[in-house]
């Protein structure tokens, strides 16, 4: 029972990651994800949130993650204010 209740929340957690980042390509704006992110959110990877968004590719996402100095493996839930503004802020320009 325990099992079929994780599949489902993880097959709902998918299909809102989904439905996000078509969201996001069609211009949908990332900032007030960062600042508040939903709890299905919080374990997404930030370069993969960064990859959705229009205008960013793989190196633009590096550079970006580099002049906040977050790592590439920091999720969306583990960032910490500053992080979170830094990157909000460089989104904005």
């Amino acid at each position: 029972m325990q099992r079929r209740e994780a599949l489902n929340r993880a097959n709902e957690v998918r299909t809102q990651r989904a439905r996000l980042k078509k969201d996001l390509k069609a211009g949908r704006s990332v900032h007030p994800l960062l600042l508040h992110p939903p709890e299905w959110l919080e374990t997404l990877k930030v370069v993969e949130l960064l990859l959705s968004v229009p205008k960013y590719g793989r190196v633009k996402a590096n550079k970006v993650l580099t002049q906040c100095r977050i790592s590439p493996s920091k999720t969306i839930g583990g960032l910490s204010e500053r992080q979170r503004s830094e990157l909000v802020t460089l989104l904005r320009r």
